[in-house]
């Protein structure tokens, strides 16, 4: 990727040295002798980085510096100016200069400072992004659980719904448990809408989703100055979630001395932006949740065990969907009715044979790989009927070739079962295709029929 650098500089001979320079570096430099040219340039081109004179012939350097930072604040901009007066260097840091550089300039000095600035541009754009995508999901996904409540026919789920219903209405706080994909933050959307706190907002942070350094700005919020690339003030979750739940999902990913004063917010009830020294009321309910063993964590030291108590006042712990495959014909009509008319398609009904796939199926992914093999069959459904082949492929094997991957990996000392583990692997390989098993084993095609029929394999 070749970063965009606009150069604004009255000089002609500056403007050709800088456009050679940054050329040969691997930039696309764009010049411009004027700041009305300067700044028609940066609001056509969005470039990654400017460098700016002070003296301009039609306006003031820091004029436009500051115009600048107003119309496109995290775009970082390097003065370059011959006139280096204090006064001229501390004025352009407060307008938002990423930084003051005074001619004559050393040529290194000048590109460790571009590429500083620029790698500072690509983790803010990094961070909005991820900001973006954080809250299109959430409108998702606050969407869809309002049409899907926990589904709750198995005891197991029974006694989860039971267990929310009472916890719920108190405002202490909730340990969810369970495997990636079980409906953890289902549950916790339904402990906030049962909860005397449902009118106010529920705000979810997701400790893996981010880096380690940037989890302590997202959670606490931060003050404009802060650190570099703090731009303006941001409130932080546990801000956002005043009056009501603040649901940190992967709790045990959050880094270790981010816990210690996050433990102290629980503690104390107040905490502090970065870069601010007045305190603020901290008014929420915690619901968090882990996918790994709580108790492990603690003893591995990536969960601190005096978090752990004091997160673990209910803890709820949900099911894998392989332990409660009662609920699978009612999440698949869930999810049927709720993809079939995102698509504007007749609801399709699912033939036996493949309603055995998915009831047999372990789910590793849990709910999350359930709701997902949906929504593939449903777009590739085109008769309003789901059979085999409109399964996900992974789906689509039988329970034996499953049988051979869920096999202890310790060799068996009965060439029988060799014999059959071997088949059974590589029908699993070639996903059925007998041919290319037949291949694969080195025998022919009517052997490995024999060989089948001998071990009682049947694919269809």
């Amino acid at each position: 990727m070749r970063y965009k650098i606009v150069v604004v500089d009255d000089e002609r001979p500056v403007l050709l040295t800088l456009e050679a320079l940054l050329t040969r570096h691997g930039y696309e430099p764009q010049l411009a002798h004027t700041a009305t040219a300067g700044l028609a340039i940066v609001r056509k081109s969005k470039p990654d980085l400017v460098l700016l004179d002070l003296g301009l012939p039609d306006a003031d350097g820091l004029d436009v510096l500051k115009e600048l930072k107003a119309e496109l604040p995290q775009l970082p901009v390097i003065i370059l100016t011959a006139n280096d007066s204090l006064s001229n260097a501390v004025e352009s840091i407060k307008q938002g200069a990423f930084h003051f550089i005074s001619k004559p300039y050393a040529v290194e000095e000048l590109l460790s400072l571009i590429t500083r600035a620029i790698e500072q541009r690509q983790l803010q754009r990094e961070a909005e992004t991820l900001r973006e995508e954080k809250q299109e999901l959430s409108r998702r996904l606050a969407h869809a659980e309002r049409q899907l409540a926990p589904v709750a026919q198995s005891r197991s789920m029974r006694n989860v719904r039971d267990l929310v219903e009472r916890f719920a209405p108190t405002d202490a706080n909730v340990l969810l448990l369970g495997e990636s994909g079980v409906g953890k933050e289902v549950v916790a959307n339904q402990v906030h809408r049962l909860s005397r706190r449902a009118d106010g907002p529920m705000v979810k942070l997701n400790c893996a989703a981010f880096p380690a350094n940037m989890i302590e700005g997202e959670l606490f919020g931060y003050v404009k100055g802060a650190f570099t690339g703090a731009v303006a003030d941001f409130p932080g979750m546990i801000a956002q979630a005043t009056g009501g739940t603040l649901f940190l999902d992967e709790i045990a990913e959050m880094p270790v001395e981010l816990q210690t004063r996050f433990l102290r917010v629980l503690q104390e009830r107040e905490f502090r932006r970065l870069g601010s020294t007045k305190t603020i009321p901290a008014n929420f309910r915690l619901v968090a949740a882990t996918n790994r063993n709580a108790a492990e964590a603690v003893r591995n030291g990536t969960l601190r065990q005096d978090l752990y108590y004091r997160l673990n006042t209910f803890q709820i712990e949900i099911p894998a969907l392989r332990e409660r495959r009662e609920d699978i014909p009612a999440l698949v009509a869930v999810f049927l009715a709720r993809f079939a008319k995102q698509m504007g398609k007749p609801e399709p009904t699912i033939a036996p044979e493949a309603f055995d796939r998915l009831l047999n199926y372990d789910w590793p992914g849990n709910v999350r790989e359930l709701q997902n093999a949906i929504e593939y069959s449903v777009v590739l459904a085109d008769q309003a009927l789901i059979t085999v082949k409109e399964l996900p492929r992974e789906i689509q094997l039988p329970a034996a070739l499953h049988e051979a991957r869920a096999a202890n990996a310790a060799a068996s000392l009965n060439l029988e079962d060799q014999e059959r583990q071997a088949i059974l692997q590589a029908l699993t390989q070639a996903h059925g295709n007998k041919k290319k098993a037949a291949a694969i084993l080195g025998i022919h095609r009517p052997t490995l029929y024999n060989k089948m029929k001998h071990h009682g394999i049947n694919l269809k």
